[in-house]
């Protein structure tokens, strides 16, 4: 009986919210099956972030470095030289400057592979540290599982040296195949990481603390947010020393009498507290049928009707035999067919009204299976007939 007892009341529950579907239904229509991994994104008017997160200051970048080399002690996996001729003549490169002559002879080696290497140089890195690199092949080589690469210049994009790569190349990957063809693949076994596998031999100069003003780039635009760090900044520093030049970015200058320097400065205003706002808008993403919406989204007073038109047909072939002892009759298979029509004849048009939250579009909406595909030709439609004000962004 106690478990006769759990069950009845959430079954009553059940029974009282789908009698009242009819006009919860455009609310439940909207906010989609989330458990079909459909996220909500609602955010508190309280919480506030640090500038440190929102934004990033003029100057303070990565750099993209990139070079050519040769990746060699592979057991049998490397790069047929016939296929990759790009393989064979860096070899013959490499080998004349070591002072071995091998131009017109044959290789059949597969123990090497042409490798493209790349690397991110962080801000401020210093001459003698060492940066991690990624390994890649670039010709048909299977694996590069116990490769080393060779010494590799990694250029900048001025094309000058930034850093020298060497070292073991570590896989997350294998393959294995068999004499008869039959092959398995893990992961991927053509790319692979060298921990601080390259030292820094130039720096990229920029002097911070040499400037007296500089400029925070917002990671989104936005101009109530520009303002709101400008003015935050200023209340701390009891000066106007920022302002908002548009909505990506904010000019900050030290202000008179300052003479901890810009470096300080950034410092200083780093861990200030702001509250970010943004535009509302709801992404999807139909390959995963994943709908995330802001809290600013609001729909005004809008009628929707949903119903879904379904046809079944279905064959049951009958086979036709001729009467007893009667003469010319032959067998034959007669199709008989069974089409049924549902044209959703119970869905009902229902009023939604304006500012409905979004709290009770998911509250209304996880007990009724519309799928993410229903849901995001739902929000579009109601985003033409202009009732949702928000923007829509399919990914």
């Amino acid at each position: 009986m106690g478990i006769m007892k759990t069950y009845i009341k959430p079954a009553l529950d059940i029974k009282n919210a789908l009698e009242k579907l009819p006009r919860m239904f455009l609310t439940v229509a909207l906010a989609g099956v989330m458990a079909s991994v459909t996220f909500l994104a609602t955010a508190n008017a309280d919480v506030t972030t640090r500038i440190k997160d929102i934004v990033q200051f003029e100057g303070v970048r990565d750099n993209m470095l990139v070079g050519y080399g040769l990746a060699v002690g592979l057991n049998g996996t490397g790069d047929t030289l016939n296929n990759a001729p790009f393989t064979q003549q860096s070899i013959i490169g490499m080998m004349e400057r070591l002072g071995i002559n091998i131009r017109d002879n044959s290789m059949t080696t597969k123990n090497i592979a042409a490798v493209m290497v790349t690397a991110t140089l962080p801000p401020f890195t210093n001459q003698g540290s060492r940066i991690d690199v990624t390994v890649s092949t670039l010709g048909d080589a299977k694996s590069l599982q116990g490769g080393v690469l060779l010494v590799t210049p990694l250029l900048g994009a001025d094309g000058q040296v930034y850093a020298v790569s060497q070292g073991s190349i570590s896989i997350a990957g294998f393959t294995a195949s068999g004499s008869s063809g039959s092959s398995v693949t893990q992961n991927i076994p053509t790319a692979g990481r060298i921990a601080n596998g390259a030292i820094v031999e130039r720096e990229v100069t920029f002097q911070l603390a040499g400037m007296t003003s500089t400029r925070l780039s917002l990671h989104n635009p936005d101009f109530t947010t520009a303002r709101r760090i400008a003015n935050a900044i200023n209340e701390h520093l009891k000066s106007t020393v920022a302002s908002a030049q548009n909505p990506a970015s904010v000019e900050l200058k030290i202000p008179d009498g300052y003479k901890a320097g810009m470096v300080n400065l950034i410092t200083d205003i780093e861990q200030l507290p702001v509250l970010p706002d943004q535009i509302a808008k709801i992404v999807i993403d139909e390959r995963s049928g994943v709908i995330v919406m802001g809290s600013d989204v609001h729909i005004s007073t809008v009628a929707l009707a949903q119903g879904n038109l379904t046809i079944r047909i279905s064959e049951t072939p009958q086979v036709s035999q001729p009467s007893p002892l009667s003469q010319g009759g032959t067998t034959q298979v007669v199709p008989r067919t069974d089409i049924q029509v549902d044209s959703g004849k119970d869905k009902h048009l229902a009023m939604l009204k304006e500012s409905v939250s979004l709290q009770d579009l998911v509250s209304s909406l996880n007990a009724l299976g519309v799928g993410p595909r229903d849901i995001i030709t739902i929000l579009q439609s109601i985003k033409a007939a202009g009732a949702l004000q928000a923007d829509i962004e399919v990914m």
